[in-house]
């Protein structure tokens, strides 16, 4: 329950202080929530992970689905060299899993320290 509980709380902080805030923000909420729920370190980087992965990857494909994947075709020649938007979506989704997944474990590590 701590597990699912955690990924909403992520994506749901995440989505709104990004709204306001810069993009590193997920780090700091993710952060907080692997802080304050505790679980072992490894629920605590799999739930930052997939909370963001699930969020920035719908966030990505919602906006790039709204004018035809046109801008995400172009930039995936430049940065894949395939013309593939859904590996993209995918790279940009998984950069964020990362951050959030290694800020959460950060967390849920410091709180064991103290």
């Amino acid at each position: 329950m701590k597990f699912i509980v955690s990924v909403l709380l992520v994506m749901l902080l995440s989505f709104v202080a990004s709204l306001y805030l810069p993009w590193w923000i997920i780090a700091v909420v993710a952060f907080a929530v692997g802080a304050f729920i505790l679980q072992k370190p490894y629920l605590a980087f799999t739930a930052g992970f997939i909370a963001l992965l699930l969020l920035w990857g719908g966030l990505a494909w919602f906006i790039s689905s709204a004018n035809n994947h046109i801008l995400a075709h172009k930039i995936s020649i430049l940065v894949v060299q395939n013309d593939s938007p859904f590996t993209l979506i995918f790279i940009t989704a998984l950069a964020g899993a990362l951050v959030a997944g290694a800020a959460s474990l950060t967390g849920s590590l410091m709180r064991r320290l103290f």
